[in-house]
């Protein structure tokens, strides 16, 4: 049975948590394919060994099996701090989505599904987990918690996120991140969703927040997310288009054509110059094509959760 593509069929997103615990499933089922062989997400005690470290806890039935050093990790050591911040401005919104559903997303279907998938990762590994949402302001932020009534508040929080249409609001991100990194206090591993469509004049002010989102020890995770067909590619028929801006109500007639060489080597620019920046800032990038799934995502989280710890 593909539990999918029921879901999908009956009910576009209505049921968001199990759509979510379908993807981690078969993320999970994967995994032995993958670096995390021996590794599973049920497991919140493990932790890969790192050479210099006492051999005191390391799980010696678990080695048999894997081939592996892990040690044996307690609650109290293990239990992560986790923050995800999706931006939810009009331009997110594209491209435009009725009704999304698995093999039909948008920007901010594609990041708030990716989040509710996180969560139910952060579920399983008894971490706590918190979540803010904005637009041209703080849309709503809950704090880290790890209750069972929390990760429910969430993901309803997701899903009308999804579900609502949004209005057409530009955002200044970099004002909006700041806000949300002077509530944070506890060190956290942070993802940010975004899609990084900002003024030009604006992109030193963002840095800035983005570096402000890191004080106090928190280690940041960018998740760009972009529709690579047509945001990167420009791949459009060559028939008379109008393209409009979703946030300022701009709209230009054009044949794609016309100006797809100059659009390209623009963007790739553009992605260039912005892996560089977070290197430089020691933020950790990840380009994500919203046609390619959620490995890659759930990848990361979990790569970055073994450092973070």
């Amino acid at each position: 049975m593909d539990i999918q593509k029921e879901l999908q069929q009956a009910s576009g997103f209505l049921n968001f948590d199990l759509l979510a615990k379908s993807i981690v499933e078969g993320f999970i089922s994967g995994m032995h394919k993958s670096p995390f062989h021996g590794f599973s997400a049920e497991f919140a005690e493990h932790k890969i060994y790192n050479n210099g470290e006492s051999t005191r806890h390391i799980d010696w039935k678990l080695f048999a099996k894997t081939d592996k050093l892990y040690t044996k990790r307690y609650d109290e050591e293990t239990n992560l701090r986790c923050h995800l911040i999706i931006d939810n401005s009009s331009s997110m919104h594209y491209p435009k989505c009725e009704q999304p559903s698995i093999g039909h997303l948008n920007k901010i279907s594609f990041s708030a599904l990716a989040a509710a998938a996180m969560m139910q990762l952060l579920k399983k590994q008894r971490d706590a987990v918190g979540l803010s949402v904005y637009s041209d302001a703080i849309d709503s932020y809950a704090p880290e918690k790890g209750s069972e009534r929390h990760h429910q508040m969430l993901m309803n929080r997701l899903n009308t996120v999804v579900s609502r249409p949004q209005k057409e609001v530009g955002t200044q991100t970099f004002e909006v991140l700041h806000q949300i990194a002077e509530k944070m206090h506890r060190r956290s591993l942070i993802f940010l969703f975004t899609d990084m469509l900002q003024p030009d004049q604006d992109a030193q002010k963002l840095f800035e927040a983005l570096r402000h989102l890191k004080h106090n020890k928190h280690e940041l995770v960018l998740f760009h997310v972009y529709d690579k067909a047509t945001e990167y590619n420009f791949k459009f028929d060559n028939t008379p288009k109008r393209f409009v801006d979703v946030e300022s109500g701009g709209s230009v007639d054009i044949y794609p054509e016309a100006l797809q060489t100059n659009y390209e080597a623009a963007i790739a620019s553009y992605f260039s110059d912005l892996r560089l920046k977070c290197g430089q800032y020691k933020i950790s990038y990840v380009g994500v094509d919203i046609q390619e799934g959620f490995d890659k995502i759930l990848t990361t989280y979990m790569v970055e959760r073994q450092k973070f710890i």
